[in-house]
């Protein structure tokens, strides 16, 4: 697929690898629907960037624990662009969680945010993707191969949306193509301090953490390049899941 003239929304495009997906697209031609929830002043900057790098890109606010809000976000930019080509599901609550800090309140606020707010953007999305012969990419994780118990709400959550992503293939194909792009290191946690980082690093076989922008360039490989890809889970991580 082409970018050129095409409608991309990335959810959660305020920061880091959001950001870094929206201006990769936009560089490549894309029509960039800039989704935030809070990060206003970020993601004015994200639009500002998208634009300067030659493409149009709008504001659209949204929580995605509101399924409503969630099914208005996607009939936003219909309005005002006219058409969706491209869903990019980036949006994600991360947070720490044992079993011992088990919580409903906030085992349902991660699962609203991380998978049931992909499922309703797509159900919402579905008859402009297919008319589009349109890509879905959600942003899994490569830690769900070696799940820890320190986030489990986070990990449960994306360990099904892997699962929903292949769904998803069968379910819309064959118009649509859906992806899973799992990033392992790709922007440090900020409460990770230097020791955590290192220990870390050390169990990546290319020996360096990666960066938002390794996200994007695989985000936009499965967008331009991937006509014969769906339903598959890709690892971008280093090699991290080998070990």
């Amino acid at each position: 697929m082409e970018l050129a003239g095409r409608v991309v929304l990335v959810t959660g495009a305020g920061r880091r690898v959001g950001r870094a997906i929206a201006l990769r697209l936009a560089a490549a031609g894309g029509q960039v629907a800039v989704h935030f929830h809070e990060s206003a002043d970020d993601a004015a900057q994200t639009v500002e960037r998208c634009r300067a790098a030659g493409g149009r890109a709008e504001l659209f606010r949204a929580d995605l624990e509101d399924p409503a809000a969630t099914t208005g976000l996607v009939r936003g930019v219909l309005a005002r662009f006219g058409r969706l080509d491209v869903l990019v599901n980036n949006a994600a609550v991360f947070g720490p969680m044992t079993l011992e800090q088990f919580a409903i309140s906030e085992w349902e606020r991660t699962l609203r945010t991380n998978l049931t707010a992909p499922l309703v953007l797509a159900h919402a999305a579905r008859d402009a993707l297919r008319e589009a012969r349109g890509r879905i990419v959600n942003l899994c994780d490569a830690a769900t191969r070696h799940p820890g118990p320190g986030h489990l709400a986070y990990m449960v959550s994306k360990g099904a949306l892997e699962t929903l992503t292949k769904v998803l293939a069968r379910a819309m194909a064959p118009e649509v193509n859906v992806v899973g792009i799992a990033p392992g290191v790709a922007a440090w946690p900020e409460h990770y301090d230097a020791a955590t980082r290192a220990r870390l690093t050390a169990q990546i076989p290319l020996q360096r953490a990666g960066t938002p922008d390794d996200i994007a360039a695989a985000v936009h490989y499965a967008v331009r390049d991937g006509d014969y890809l769906t339903g598959v889970i890709l690892p971008v991580d280093g090699g991290r899941h080998l070990v």
